[in-house]
């Protein structure tokens, strides 16, 4: 059997992307000059990804320049978190709201002003009058494909932006693909968190967070060719047998949001993991010939084994005191698992722990992933107990 063709996905979870960078520490430490011929991402995701195509070097080398740019980052440098912007945001949505949405002040967009963000990717992934050369110097060079997921807000359909050496696009209900140049504007669309960061102008479309509604975060990376999925997610899955602790009071503002979230644009890559072990099983059934043009896809979900959001807990005072404020003001005091609080806290102690999880359990999976990369034949997601279906 040849070498297969690996693809990185990578999901999103504004902060808790940082996990992601754990796990790839961790397989950069054992395979250094690991090829990943084809690189798709949502969300924040999609900015860990178009790190990696965008920068040259080993994957070694462009993992830790990854992990430095996250250990590197503050609230301040992806939003604006003054009291003059916050106030400002908030009065002319207050004003909006209370006048019926007259034009009477500029219509706000999102939460936040994350101009920051724009900035400091311009700078990190080395942008030209906004596009990334350094992704056609990687096509030039092993890479074969990257692919950016946004979401367009008119028609509610998933986009996904590729950048590849001519492969072709395809359509799909509810979600396709365009041949494209990518942009820094692509990336701040794609991790553009519903409610908190406003939407980008793409061509003559507003689009936002590519996980809004997407169905199939593992298409894109098979579309493109690949036979190997290692898909990175955020999201903690609670075991059965874990207890709930039930609260009398009602529940804030901040724990309905982080439910509503990891309901649009969370949970669906655990579930297309377990359409695709289906599919991988009957495909296998059948021989060759009778197989449609389908072929088994092997797929490798890391996720966190521990509860990200009970870890944002803990640091939330690490916030500056305007944006803490305003969090606090949605109740993530009132939550055990604050879900809202772990996507924006971009604070350096929070983030290194983040990442630390990442690495653990990427060294604790080590075997498995191996196994993986190296194409050995590994047990169906139902009998390692993964999923219970």
């Amino acid at each position: 059997m040849g070498s297969p063709k690996l693809a990185v996905v990578m999901g999103g979870g504004g902060a808790r992307a940082a996990y992601q960078v754990g796990v790839l520490r961790a397989l950069a430490r054992r395979y250094p000059h690991l090829r990943v011929p084809i690189l798709a991402g949502v969300s924040a995701g999609a900015i860990n990804t178009a790190f990696l195509a965008a920068r040259t070097g080993t994957f070694n080398s462009r993992v830790d320049e990854l992990n430095a740019l996250w250990l590197g980052l503050s609230t301040d440098k992806v939003l604006r978190a003054d009291p003059y912007s916050l106030l400002r945001t908030a009065a002319r949505w207050g004003v909006r709201l209370a006048s019926g949405a007259a034009p009477i002040v500029r219509r706000p967009r999102g939460m936040v002003d994350t101009q920051p963000l724009r900035e400091l990717l311009e700078r990190e992934l080395h942008a030209v009058e906004g596009r990334l050369p350094g992704i056609a110097e990687n096509l030039r060079h092993g890479l074969e494909a990257v692919g950016v997921t946004t979401t367009d807000c008119a028609t509610g359909a998933s986009v996904t932006h590729v950048q590849s050496n001519g492969l072709p696009t395809w359509e799909r209900p509810n979600r396709h693909s365009v041949e494209s140049v990518l942009t820094v504007e692509h990336v701040m669309a794609s991790s553009a968190l519903p409610i908190f960061f406003p939407a980008v102008r793409l061509n003559e479309g507003w689009h936002s967070d590519g996980g809004i509604g997407l169905t199939s975060p593992l298409s894109p990376a098979i579309h493109l060719g690949a036979d190997h999925v290692l898909a990175i997610s955020t999201r903690y899955e609670r075991t059965s047998p874990e207890p709930v602790v039930a609260r009398p009071a009602y529940p804030p503002p901040a724990q309905m949001v982080g439910l509503m979230l990891n309901a649009v644009f969370l949970d669906m890559l655990h579930q297309d993991a377990m359409n695709l072990d289906r599919i991988n099983r009957l495909v296998e059934e059948l021989p060759p010939e009778r197989r449609l043009g389908l072929r088994p896809v092997r797929l490798m979900l890391m996720r966190p084994s521990r509860n990200i959001s009970a870890l944002a807990g803990q640091f939330e005072t690490k916030l500056p005191q305007p944006f803490r404020f305003l969090m606090r003001g949605t109740g993530t005091k009132e939550t055990r698992t604050p879900e809202s609080l772990s996507m924006v806290l971009f604070e350096r102690p929070y983030i290194s722990e983040v990442i630390a999880m990442g690495e653990e359990d990427g060294e604790r999976r080590m075997a498995e992933l191996s196994a993986f990369l190296e194409g050995e034949t590994r047990p169906g997601l139902q009998v390692t107990g993964f999923w219970r279906v």
